[in-house]
Formats: C-alpha cells, sequence, structure tokens
C-alpha cells in the first residue's frame, strides 16, 4: 500500500512553498516568461523538480501562484506520485476576531492543478491528470508578487544587512534598491522580502564581541565547575548561530533519570527570536529536572541534529530509551539521525488542542469529539483502537479528513494503546514544568535576556528556577 505524505497547506500571497526552495534565492533576474505551452496529459519531465518548475513557469505567465500539494511513495520508499495546485487552493479560516478589520481569505479552494506519476519503464515524470480552470480570476501583471517568483539575490542581502548596520531605514534602503534597478518593475521581491530577511539577520546577528563575551563566560564556568559543558556553533562569519549547555547537576541527573526525555522550542524565545530548547526528564519524585538546554537560530534538520548530536557528546554518547517531542518534521528526521534506536513520541497535548481547528467545521463537531477522545484514552489495545477508529470515521464520515488519515498512519508515535509497552516514566506530553513546583537548579543567565546580560556584565548569576518562574507569563502556547 502506498504511503501518503500531505504537504502543508500555505498562503500565496505569504510563504508559498516549492520545491526549488533555497536555490530561488540564489536568482534575482528580472522574470521573464516565453512561450510557455498548456499543460496536456502525457507530457514528461525527468523529475518532479523540473514538473514543478515547468508549471510554476506557466503559472508566471497566465498569473497564477502555485505550490505542491501532495505526494505519494510506494512500499520501497520511493516517490511514486506528486500534485501541484494553484496557490489558492483549500481553504483557510479568516484568524481577524475584528468584524471591522477581517483579512481578505487567500484559499477560496480553487481546483486547478496537474498530477504526475513515475514511469516505471521509462523511468520519467508523466501529468496523468490535470485541471486547467480556475474558480478566480488571473492576471500575469500580478504574478511577480505571488512568493513562488519573488526572491531576493545574495549581492542585494548584503547590501541590505550593510544599509541596516548602518543605520538606514528600511524605507530608505528599499528605495536606495529600486533606484539602481531602475523601477519596481526591476526588483523581484517586495519590501517585506526585504524587511523579513533583515528582521531575521538581526536576530541571529550577535557581534562578534557578544560570542567572545559568552565563549569566556563559559569558559569561566567549566573552570568553576568541574562538568561544566557548553558547545558554540557559529556561521562562517563568526557570527553565533547556536549554543549549547548543561551543568554539572543537569550530567549527574541524567545517569539516574534519562530513560525519558522532553523536547520542546515553543516554551520561550529571547529579544533576539532565538527559541530556547530545553531537555527535561522527571526524577522518581515525579518532578521535572533540566538535563541541558540550548539556544537556537533555525528549527530545522540541521540545526536539531546539530544540537542533539551536542548533547548527546555531553551525556556520554548514551542516548535515552524514549523522547517526547512535538509533531515537527525536522525535530523527527533529527531524531532518527541521531538517535535511530530511541522510541520517539509525540505529544498528545500538541496533537489535542487541534482537534477544534481541524474539526470545528463539522455540524457534529462536540459528538466528534467526545467520541475522539474516547477511542483516544479509553480502549487498551490496539486492535480496539483499530475498530473503535474506522467506526468512528465511517459513524461522522470523516475518511476524507486528511488530519485525521495523517495521525493513524503515525499511531503507533501518539496512541497510547500503541506507546504503552514503553517506559514513559509517567509522561505523555512535554509541559512538564507545568505540573510541578519543585526548584530546578540550572546554570543559565535569566532567560529572557541571557545575550544582554553577557554584553553588561562579565559574569552572570546562576538562576535557580521553579516551575512558576519557568513559566514566568513568557510562555508561547506550550508552557501556560
Amino acid at each position: 500500500m502506498d504511503n501518503f505524505e500531505q504537504v502543508e497547506e500555505v498562503d500565496e500571497v505569504g510563504e508559498l512553498q516549492d520545491l526549488q526552495g533555497a536555490d530561488l534565492e540564489e536568482n534575482n533576474e528580472e522574470l521573464v516568461v516565453e512561450n510557455v505551452v498548456e499543460p496536456t496529459v502525457g507530457m514528461s519531465f525527468d523529475s518532479p523538480e523540473e514538473m514543478f518548475e515547468y508549471y510554476k513557469t506557466y503559472g508566471l505567465q497566465e498569473g497564477f501562484p502555485v505550490m505542491r500539494r501532495s505526494c505519494r511513495k510506494g512500499d520501497d520508499g520511493s516517490l511514486r506520485y506528486v500534485t501541484f495546485t494553484c496557490g489558492r487552493n483549500g481553504k483557510s479560516k479568516a484568524k481577524a476576531t475584528n468584524v471591522l478589520r477581517l483579512q481578505p481569505n487567500q484559499k477560496i479552494g480553487c481546483n486547478a492543478k496537474i498530477g504526475g506519476r513515475l514511469d516505471i519503464v521509462s523511468g520519467k515524470w508523466v501529468i496523468g491528470n490535470l485541471i486547467l480552470e480556475h474558480n478566480h480570476a488571473v492576471s500575469s501583471s500580478k504574478s511577480r508578487y505571488y512568493r513562488c517568483n519573488r526572491s531576493i539575490s545574495p549581492f542585494v542581502k548584503k547590501q541590505l544587512e550593510i544599509n541596516e548596520e548602518a543605520g538606514i531605514k528600511m524605507a530608505q534602503s528599499f528605495k536606495l534598491i529600486v533606484v539602481e534597478a531602475g523601477g519596481f518593475e526591476n526588483v523581484s521581491f517586495l519590501e517585506r522580502d526585504a524587511r523579513n530577511h533583515v528582521d531575521k539577520v538581526r536576530r541571529l546577528r550577535l557581534g562578534e564581541g557578544d560570542a567572545i563575551a559568552i565563549q569566556r563566560y563559559f569558559q569561566k564556568m567549566q573552570t568553576e565547575n568541574d562538568g561544566f559543558y557548553f558547545s558554540i556553533d557559529l556561521d562562517e562569519e563568526g557570527r553565533l548561530k547556536n549554543v549549547f549547555w548543561a551543568d554539572p547537576k543537569s550530567r549527574a541527573a541524567y545517569k539516574d533519570f534519562g530513560d525519558v526525555v522532553t523536547f520542546d522550542t515553543t516554551y520561550l524565545t529571547n529579544k533576539y527570536d532565538m527559541p530556547f530548547a530545553p531537555f527535561v526528564g522527571v526524577n522518581h519524585h515525579g518532578q521535572s529536572i533540566l538535563l541541558g538546554c540550548g539556544l537556537i537560530s533555525h528549527e530545522d534538520t540541521e540545526t536539531f541534529t546539530w544540537l542533539f548530536d551536542t548533547w548527546l557528546s555531553c551525556m556520554s554518547g548514551c542516548p535515552p530509551l524514549g523522547i517526547i517531542t512535538d509533531q515537527d518534521k525536522a525535530m523527527k528526521r533529527a531524531i532518527q539521525i541521531v538517535f535511530p534506536d530511541t522510541r520517539h513520541r509525540w505529544c498528545l497535548w500538541h496533537i489535542l488542542k487541534k482537534v477544534p481547528e481541524k474539526l470545528g467545521r463539522y455540524a457534529e463537531y462536540h459528538a466528534i469529539r467526545v467520541s475522539l477522545l474516547s477511542v483516544v484514552y479509553d480502549l487498551h489495545t490496539p486492535v480496539e483502537f483499530e475498530e473503535a477508529w474506522h467506526d468512528m470515521l465511517d459513524r461522522y464520515d470523516l475518511r476524507n479528513n486528511q488530519w485525521l488519515n495523517d495521525l493513524y498512519v503515525e499511531r503507533n508515535r501518539w496512541v497510547p494503546a500503541f506507546v504503552k509497552t514503553t517506559f514513559w516514566a509517567g509522561m505523555s506530553t512535554t509541559q512538564r514544568t507545568t505540573t510541578t513546583s519543585t526548584p530546578t537548579t540550572c546554570i543559565f543567565p535569566p532567560l529572557l535576556s541571557v545575550l544582554d546580560e553577557l554584553r553588561s556584565s562579565s559574569s552572570c548569576a546562576v538562576a535557580t528556577c521553579t516551575a512558576t518562574k519557568f513559566r514566568g507569563g513568557q510562555s508561547r502556547g506550550v508552557f501556560n
């Protein structure tokens, strides 16, 4: 049976994803389309990337954005089917609560698409089905403004960064670029894109003095505390990317209570918007214990792999038996790389809090919610779960709900009936700090201003955090 993977939906005027990814940012040339032929069933391509690039160029010519919609893999794990759609495919809810300031809904259920499949004999990717009609107006004059067609060249990125460091406001900086390019029509990005890039660089950019201050402070701690561990990851320009540290108590605690670890980056960020990433365990009293923590610049596979590798080295190369995280795909891939033999469980709270969002549109929502909770919590064997799950889908006509289908595919990661064979130290969620008032002593500067503390002083106090202080009203939705 084929494995189905749903690609996350995105707003075409926001962050449209495509198969070319970062390669787009290396090109800042004017968008030019030269007579792209209309797609037809039977057209073949050497790869799904080439097929997507063709459809994106066709969309640029006709005046609509494109995005990846879904893909399917065969039993051998290789990609077999892909679907690319108009960027206005799907439905989205208005997030604005003020009826006087409602935002336009860009997702209007447009069904225009092309579907490709791998021809096993020829090795080519062939268009097997398509829909050309859109349920909205298209305009080639607006194509350049869609996210999938916007890009900033490395040269312009550097220019923006230099202007920002010189104190030039973004509006003025963008105007200078427009003048140099000879007009707005020759600029392949919007002022918002430039602002987003500078904001990203600003929160990652720590002056050389900051990186040195952090390193000196940690070296001082290492001298004063035998067993203090830290690691600093710099980029090619010597700017701080990621940092990890653990005090001797955390390392000692892991030896006794490191069977199960929770990891969550949604807890807190500092003023640079660098996620705080704590490793948390539980002791024999059921109290949370800190097992190391980091500040990271990105939440991608590469960054998580570095952090997990560093943490594993800190803990003498002994991986945990189980780890609990949210459903982040980059985190999942990193765990498979660094902890291949560790049982990976998804935080049940993260999953169930999405129920109103994913199922609230159904007329029988309240009955569905009660049924779902009963299926999850009240059944004790996989067989009982399977029967009740399918009965629920049939009773409420939920067979086509992609969220539930995706959860079912990964049921061995979150359903209690499937994960109970592994020791979890009584944990099913990453919300450990909400259920304890026991002090957790940890060596780190105040969480909200770690970098400012290091800037203003050569040393930082040892912070003793209780769970209430750990929350401190700074939660981003998990530790609250």
